[in-house]
Formats: structure tokens, sequence, C-alpha cells
């Protein structure tokens, strides 16, 4: 593609914000049948730039030319009129309209003035099946799971006359099928001349699906490389801007440690008919505890009853040797258990609240709205967890909504931590962050359990389940399969033939 013209250029790209400058002096260039990745920390600028280039910001200095003309776009409809489609990291769909409104809304098709359904259901449909999806276009998209919603927002994205499609997390709510389908269809497009940004954590991803890269650090372009001749070691030096010390040490941190043996949280034949079959666990005071299994398994399922979201019609929970009963999370809290949530979004952020408020929601109401915390104490627990988990910018009274989603993730954790939790169950909190903010993460949960604290440890990454956990549980078409102790026989292939049934 080095003789192609290319079909998108942006130069010396600048935005900034209050107090924030989230870019400076950034290039991206874009060519026709190329599958390009913009690559960085949580906080790099990668959606800052997306969204400049879609019309969602204006930018502050630089220029972008399209089709070797220069243009100024003010908003995301004027973005989609041009051809540059995007879909977002989280699925932006209304789950109370249909998959076929979804699809069309906003650009409806009519005959005599009215609505043609027919016709607008048919090309749904076919769409769909396009990413081979073949469900009911016609029901409300709130009854089908997120990894379908996701999917269902590619194929809107799909249904304009695009010659730029942004791709923003696209694999996150994905099964490895999944996935397949859709890089057959980035595949497809591509081969068609689209010009195609792929946006992803996953590195095996990035090496499998992308021709080319560019790599952004706090908000600056580092350069641009073909991605068949960046190793990968050096890629993630260049995204983290230091060398791989620490994460190397992580690895190791776990070996050092002693489990206390003493059962902290057990249950007994518990389950909930539809969601997840009965299921015996065990959680020992000061482990870290992994479950693995692919998307539906059944993973989520099994944390939102140990913390009360949802109501078991089976079985019994023991809490240090007692039965107990969560009614709801608010008794799973006093009896200090954590539960970050894997969509962040709807169940975890309140976007427009600051990052202190955000922060001390919990504590708060466990000590009661008659018994409030001063400002000035808030300020004090909001400044020594932002420093603890560095998030950036360090700054309280920051929303949170302007912070990225590898930011966000780390001041749900921090909310969690000033509760001093003595069971914290994470559900994917290191989805869609970056390598380093991984790394911290992985590194807390490892000192946390040397301190006492046990850890319920949900992960779609079974690098990050076997490095971190002293056991691991397998849960397979909604039920507890298998325990393994993690010793050096616990490989990676072991653990994927049982969570694919052995096959």
């Amino acid at each position: 593609m080095d003789n192609a013209q290319p079909r998108l250029v942006m130069k010396k790209i600048v935005k900034e914000f209050p107090g924030v400058r989230a870019l400076s002096g950034v290039n991206l260039t874009l060519y026709p049948g190329e599958v390009h990745a913009i690559m960085g920390e949580n906080g790099a600028g990668k959606s800052t730039l997306i969204k400049v280039l879609t019309g969602v910001y204006p930018i502050d200095g630089g220029a972008v030319e399209y089709e070797g003309k220069k243009v100024i776009i003010k908003s995301p409809l004027e973005a989609q009129l041009l051809g540059i489609s995007t879909v977002y990291q989280e699925v932006n769909l209304c789950t109370n309209l249909s998959v076929t409104e979804n699809i069309f809304i906003g650009r409806e098709i009519k005959k005599n003035g009215k609505l043609n359904w027919r016709k607008m259901h048919n090309q749904a449909k076919k769409l769909l099946e396009g990413l081979q999806l073949q469900i009911d276009v016609t029901k409300l998209l709130s009854s089908y799971s997120v990894a379908i919603q996701q999917m269902i927002a590619i194929a809107r994205a799909l249904n304009v006359s695009a010659k730029v499609l942004i791709l923003d997390e696209p694999t996150s709510s994905l099964d490895r099928d999944e996935v397949n389908q859709l890089f057959s269809v980035i595949r497809k497009l591509k081969n068609e001349g689209l010009a195609i940004v792929f946006i992803s954590h996953f590195l095996d991803q990035i090496y499998e699906i992308t021709d080319r890269l560019t790599v952004l650090r706090n908000g600056e372009y580092i350069g641009e490389y073909m991605t068949k001749d960046i190793p990968r070691m050096d890629l993630v030096s260049k995204m983290i801007g230091k060398e791989l010390v620490e994460m190397k040490k992580i690895e190791s941190l776990a070996e050092n440690k002693t489990s206390l043996n003493q059962s902290f949280l057990s249950t007994e034949l518990l389950g909930l008919q539809g969601k997840i079959d009965p299921f015996s666990i065990q959680i020992n005071k000061g482990e870290i505890l992994g479950l693995a299994g692919l998307l539906g398994a059944g993973r989520t399922e099994l944390a939102r009853l140990l913390f009360g979201a949802d109501q078991p019609d089976k079985g019994h929970i023991h809490l240090k040797g007692k039965q107990i009963k969560f009614s709801s999370p608010k008794q799973a809290i006093y009896e200090k258990i954590g539960f970050c949530s894997e969509n962040r979004k709807s169940e975890g952020i309140i976007p427009d609240l600051t990052v202190r408020e955000n922060m001390i929601l919990v504590i708060q109401g466990k000590y009661g709205w008659f018994r409030f915390i001063s400002k000035e104490k808030q300020r004090e627990i909001a400044d020594e967890y932002i420093s603890l988990l560095n998030i950036n910018p360090a700054n309280p009274e920051q929303l949170i909504e302007n912070l990225s989603g590898g930011n966000q993730q780390k001041v749900i954790l921090a909310r969690w931590l000033i509760t001093n939790p003595e069971l914290l169950i994470l559900d994917e909190p290191t989805r869609g962050i970056d390598i380093g903010a991984k790394t911290e993460i992985m590194k807390l949960m490892t000192n946390l359990s040397k301190e006492g604290t046990s850890i319920l440890f949900i992960s779609s990454e079974i690098e990050e389940i076997l490095r971190a956990c002293d056991r691991v549980a397998v849960l397979r078409d909604r039920k507890l399969e298998k325990e393994f102790n993690n010793n050096e026989e616990l490989t990676q292939q072991k653990l994927m033939k049982e969570m694919a049934g052995g096959v």
C-alpha cells in the first residue's frame, strides 16, 4: 500500500481540555484496503483521536485531509456523510428498541411517507447474516446478550456507504468463534477497499488482523510501523515508554505467597434456574481463585449470586463457617465483600460525578447519609488512592467521564478498596485496558492476597489467570466443571481444553 494514495491523513492534531492536553502533534494515515491499529496505554489519546476524527470534539490544532481534500468535520453526522463510520468500545444502542430500529435509527427507509418495515427488517436480517448471525430482528435489543449487541452495533456501522470503518475494542465482549466471524467480515471489507481502524488491547488480535499500526503515548505520536516488522516486546516498550522489568516481576509474585488454607466463603449446591446450575465452591482466606470459561459459561452469574445481586433458588452460602443468606448487595457489603462489575459503564461509574465522589460512594453508604464524610476527608481518601493506583490525571475533582477506560476501572477498584474488603470479586477488571494498567492491577491483587484479602478473579485472558491465581475453577455451559491447583502442570492448552469441553 506504500504506492497507494491515503484515504485519510491527520496531521499534527492537537486537542486540549481544561488543564489537560489530550493530543499533542498526533499523526494518522489510513490507506484503502488496510487494517490499521492505534496502539497505546489508557490515556494515550486513542479515543480522543477517534472522537476528533468523527466530529465529536473540535480540533484545537492540525489538519485533516480526506481523499486528498482538507476537511473540517463538525459532527458525527458529517463524518457519516463523508463515509466515516464508528463502533465504540461501549455498546451505545437503545435496548428498548428492536434490532431493526437500532440498525436504521436516524436513516429509516420510507415508502409513501410511511416507514417501510418489511424492507428494513429484510435488510437488517441480511446485514446480520453477513456477520454470520441469524436472529429475530423484530425483537427488542435487550433480549440479546452483550456479545450479540456488539455484533448488531457493527452491523449498524456497516449499514452506510462507509469508506472508513473505525472499530474501538469491537472484540471485548466476543468469544473466539465470534471474533473469527468478525475477522472474516473485516477481511472481506478490506478486500473491497475499505480503510479500517482497529483498536484493541489483545496483542494476538493486533498481529492477526492488522497491516499497519500507529503508537501513541501520553497524547503524543511515537511512530507508525508495519505490524509484521515490529516485535511484540518492542511494541509494548514503545507503548509504555519503559522496559518490561516490572511486567516480568509480576509472574513470580504469586509463587512466594503461602495460602492460609482457611475457608472464608463456600457454597453448597448454590444455583439459579436459567442462570447457573448448582455449584459448590470454596474461597480460602488470602487466596486468588480464578474463574475461567468462555463467554456465557456462567462466570458473572456465579459472582452475582455470591454478592447478593441475584437471589439463588437452590443451595446455601457459608461465610466464615456460618450459613448466611445475602438478600441484597448491601448485606454483602456489610460482610466486607466487594464486587467490581464487568460493565463499568452501566454498573460502575456515575459519569456526572467527580473521581472523588465516585470513590466514596460505597463507604458513605455504609456510614449512612446522616454521618456525612467531610469534603476534606473525602479529598484525603481520594488523593491516597489516586497515588496508590496511579490514576491519571491525578485530579480528584475531574469528572470521571473524562477519564480513559482504564483509569475509570481504577477508580471503581479504589471505591471497593476503601471499604477494606475481606473478599473482593473482580469481574473482568482488566478488560479493555492497557498493559501497564493490567500489570498494576494484578500486582495490587497479589499484594492484597498476601495481606489476607480473598479475591475471586474473573478473566477471559488465560495468561492472566495462570499468572495470578492460586487455584482455577473452570465453568462450561453454566456448569462448574473442574478445579485445578495452579502449578507447573497447569498449562494454557490444558485449561483451554477443559473450557472447550475437551475438544
